[in-house]
């Protein structure tokens, strides 16, 4: 169905206390009714409401308000993973979901490549031997010529891959289907063969979206694996990970470290074990939350919101059965 400039869209705005407005909001208001809601009012809100942008994109009240769309073609989400919005009722309606996809590839990816020389360089062990006033000279480790396979093959792995590759390591994909000569990663192998190729893997790069084929990838069997050197990063979604599991493989010097952008649950509850761990170092699900990131997000929305205005196609179109960028932009 064509949407045309005969009528203005009518846009709910979903957002929450202490989010800051797109910071383009007047130009939105330009082009549509714009009806901000929080979770609590987001119901009232799409009632009559043909487009949805989930500004608080951790948000889960779509789901719950989702009875009160009665007239909803397009739903935006301000995010590059959109597990959280992928329930049965928006896959099952012909709604079509659109992300954030590519404003977060290229400073995710170097983040993956920070916490790979931060490993290597043990930059980490660094300063707490200088918090300790202790001078401790070590030999250090090599990262050009390292291997690393990254999981997952959307724009955020093949950012990290082209990085990675860049500075010399040695660079394999893990993907939905296995292929050869693939640009940017050379071979990439079916990714529910992972234990079979993971133990080459000086570093492990989780960058999958979380679907129900992802989820708990990085399982006992992969862990079992890997190598005793080996090193995880993980910039994708916590629940890739069984996370006990996981606990337990570095406890016990199954693997060396992990870096962790995303755990199962954030913020971590102060009693999680890896707070302690000396070869586990988190952060807080920040890794591509550059400096104007949520201006980009503002921008990349409206020249979709023009398009759809327009009746033109749309940039970044979700498929829905698969939980990632599809290649066909359509018009609503």
């Amino acid at each position: 169905m064509e949407h045309t400039n005969s009528k203005r869209p009518r846009l709910a705005l979903l957002t929450a206390p202490g989010v800051p407005d797109p910071h383009n909001l007047d130009a939105i208001r330009e082009r549509a009714d714009v009806v901000i809601a929080h979770a609590d009012t987001l119901a009232d809100a799409l009632a009559g409401a043909d487009a949805v942008l989930l500004w608080d994109f951790f948000s889960s009240a779509l789901s719950d308000a989702w009875h009160a769309a009665d007239a909803l073609q397009w739903v935006h989400v301000a995010a590059a993973g959109v597990d959280a919005m992928l329930f049965d009722g928006l896959r099952a309606a012909p709604v079509v979901l659109t992300n954030a996809h590519g404003t977060f590839s290229q400073p995710i990816a170097e983040f993956v490549l920070a916490s790979i020389l931060a490993h290597d360089k043990q930059l980490h062990r660094s300063e707490t031997l200088q918090r300790q006033g202790t001078w401790q000279h070590r030999e250090l480790t090599r990262t050009g010529g390292s291997r690393a396979i990254v999981v997952g093959t959307g724009g955020i792995g093949r950012a990290t891959a082209r990085l990675l590759r860049a500075v010399g390591l040695q660079v394999e994909g893990a993907g939905r289907t296995a292929r050869d000569q693939d640009p940017d990663f050379g071979t990439v192998f079916a990714s529910d063969e992972l234990a079979a190729h993971v133990g080459t893997a000086d570093h492990v790069v989780l960058a999958a979206p979380l679907t129900d084929a992802t989820r708990g990838i990085l399982d006992a069997h992969v862990l079992a694996a890997m190598k005793p050197s080996a090193h995880l990063v993980n910039i994708g979604r916590g629940s890739l990970v069984d996370e006990p599991a996981l606990i337990q493989a570095l406890q016990g010097g199954q693997i060396a470290a992990a870096s962790l952008d995303v755990v199962a649950v954030e913020p971590m509850p102060a009693d999680h074990p890896f707070w302690q761990m000396d070869n586990v170092h988190v952060s807080a699900h920040m890794s591509g939350d550059v400096h104007g990131w949520r201006d980009e997000l503002a921008d990349q929305f409206l020249v979709n919101l023009d398009a759809y205005i327009a009746g033109e196609p749309l940039d970044h179109i979700v498929d829905k059965d698969r939980g990632y960028v599809s290649s066909s932009p359509a018009a609503i």
